[in-house]
Formats: C-alpha cells, sequence, structure tokens
C-alpha cells in the first residue's frame, strides 16, 4: 500500500547559511522538521531527497542562469546575489536538493508510491524568475517539479497553488505562457515584490487574488472560493503542486495579514478534496516562505496533518 503522505528531507538544506539576522535562515527548517517529529506523523514515510540534475533545473533556468547562481556562491564566507539573497558555500547544495525533493516526489506520486509528499527544504523557490534569483530563492523548485511532470512523467496538465504571502512572481514567469500550467496565488498586495495584480492573468492561465494588508481567514477563503477552485476542477490538472509559505500568518513578522493554522487546514483539505476528484490525490507541497519559528512549525504541522489525513 502507498503511503498516504511522504516527507522529503535533506540534511544539505541545513547548511545554506545566509548569515546573522537574515529572516531565511536555517532554524526555520529546523522548526518545521521539529513539528513534523510529533507523534501524529508517525505514519508519514521520510524518504531523502536527492539533488537535482542540471538538466532538471534547465527547464526552467537557462544555462546562463544556472551558471549565474553557482559562480556567486564563494569558497567561503557569504556573497550577496541582490539585496535580499544570501549565498555561502553550503548554498550550491542545499539549491540543488530544495529541487531534486520536488522532482523526487513528483516521482512518488505518479509511480504510486505516495499518494501526496511535503518537501521540508530550503532555500525556497517561488520568487526565482527563469533568468535570475531573487527574493532568498535561488531556483524555482516548484516550477522545476511541475516542469519534470511534464517533461519525465507524462503530465498533461500542472496546477500550482501559491498561498505563500508574497506574490509568486518567479512561477508566474515561468509559466504565463505555457497553457498546460494553471497558476493561483494569494498574497498581500502592496508587498515585495509588487507584481500579482488581478489583471495579471497569463494567456488565461494565471489567477492572482491580491489582499489587502490586515485580511484574515475570510477574505482569503471567499478569494480561493470565488475565483479559483471551480477553475482547478474544471482544469482536470494530472498533479497539483503547493508553494506552502506560511508567512501570510498573523504572527509573521515580514508581512500583514491575518491567517491562523486552521486556514492552512482549509485550503490543504480543499485542495485534496479536488485533487482526489481530478488526479487520483496526487499532491506535491513544497515549504516556502514564513518566518515566526513557532507559527512557521505550528502551521506546518496543520498542513501536512491536512495532506495525511
Amino acid at each position: 500500500m502507498p503511503t498516504e503522505a511522504a516527507i522529503f528531507a535533506a540534511p544539505a538544506c541545513l547548511e545554506h547559511d545566509t548569515g546573522p539576522g537574515h529572516p531565511e535562515r536555517a532554524d526555520r527548517l529546523r522548526a518545521v522538521e521539529e513539528a513534523l517529529a510529533a507523534p501524529a506523523f508517525a505514519a508519514c514515510e521520510r524518504r531523502a531527497a536527492p539533488p537535482a540534475r542540471r538538466a532538471w533545473i534547465e527547464r526552467v533556468h537557462p544555462p546562463r542562469a544556472v551558471e549565474n547562481v553557482f559562480a556567486a556562491i564563494p569558497e567561503r564566507g557569504y556573497a550577496r546575489i541582490d539585496g535580499d539573497t544570501v549565498v555561502s558555500p553550503g548554498s550550491r547544495a542545499a539549491a540543488l536538493h530544495a529541487a531534486g525533493a520536488v522532482c523526487a516526489a513528483v516521482e512518488a506520486v505518479f509511480d504510486g508510491a505516495a499518494k501526496r509528499a511535503f518537501c521540508a527544504v530550503r532555500p525556497p523557490g517561488h520568487h526565482a524568475e527563469p533568468e535570475r534569483a531573487m527574493g532568498f530563492c535561488l531556483f524555482n523548485n516548484v516550477a522545476i517539479g511541475a516542469m519534470h511532470a511534464l517533461a519525465a512523467r507524462g503530465a498533461g496538465r500542472v496546477a500550482i497553488v501559491d498561498f505563500d504571502v508574497h506574490h509568486g512572481n518567479g512561477t508566474q514567469a515561468a509559466f504565463e505562457s505555457d497553457p498546460r500550467v494553471l497558476f493561483g496565488s494569494s498574497h498581500q498586495s502592496p508587498l515585495y515584490p509588487g507584481t500579482g495584480a488581478a489583471s495579471e492573468t497569463g494567456v488565461g492561465n494565471v489567477v492572482n487574488m491580491p489582499l489587502a494588508p490586515g485580511a484574515g481567514g475570510t477574505e482569503f477563503r471567499a478569494a480561493w472560493e470565488g475565483a479559483f477552485f471551480d477553475r482547478l476542477a474544471a482544469f482536470h490538472p494530472s498533479l497539483i503542486l503547493v508553494s506552502a509559505g506560511f508567512d501570510a500568518h498573523r504572527r509573521d513578522p515580514l508581512a500583514a495579514l491575518e491567517l491562523v493554522e486552521d486556514d492552512y487546514v482549509w485550503i490543504t483539505r480543499r485542495l485534496c478534496a479536488i485533487a482526489d476528484d481530478s488526479c487520483g490525490g496526487r499532491i506535491v507541497s513544497a515549504l516556502e516562505g514564513g518566518y515566526d519559528l513557532a507559527a512557521l512549525g505550528a502551521s506546518a504541522a496543520a498542513h501536512v496533518s491536512a495532506l495525511a489525513a
């Protein structure tokens, strides 16, 4: 029998050192791992995330962009790709394993080894555009996983759901001209990176749901119910990928939405129901943002509990 939900992780993801005081720090992943070590998750199979092959990454990021990231990584100390995005000697392995986790999880759900999967990885990915790393992100893990499903697992259509508090500009840039991919994002606006207006619709395959500062679960749920879930069900994806950022939580220091753990349970359950009807339940979720450690751990646990239910 396949496991209901598998958890993919790699020790290398802890070695991406962003320096003192940086919000995207290794303690984030430790908080998630600690929360998922609870007895409630004993039935979730743990799998080691392999490094992504460069050819997989280059389905999204051109070779020169990949090389630019690798060239920026120092042999010692720290370097900055931009004002927010810090790299250190362990960043290369961390980025490869983060992308590799999502690809391995895609393979697992298509092979029937798991119904759903959560990738407890960092650095996050959804701000990484095809041509550049930015916003704490080196490679776009979820976009790479979507292309892996399309290119290597015969998926006809893939849906990507992004409920991070920041708009997934990199994911939108990767797929806004590709009708095989449906992308839906709720996010605070105005906020970094400044994209994600409702008028940005791609080729009819992009649904942006900006939320005003101070919006909470009522507005969040109304947005997804009103603008996206019917579209998602009608799209009949072969796979649903989730950019699972938990920085819309009311305790997060980098934004001003008011979500709580139950809101993450709600959206996860709704996605599971649609996946059960559309694609044999196949969902692969990958960690994105979330910068209050207690809220991050509790929210990730709530999300994975719903995936595994």
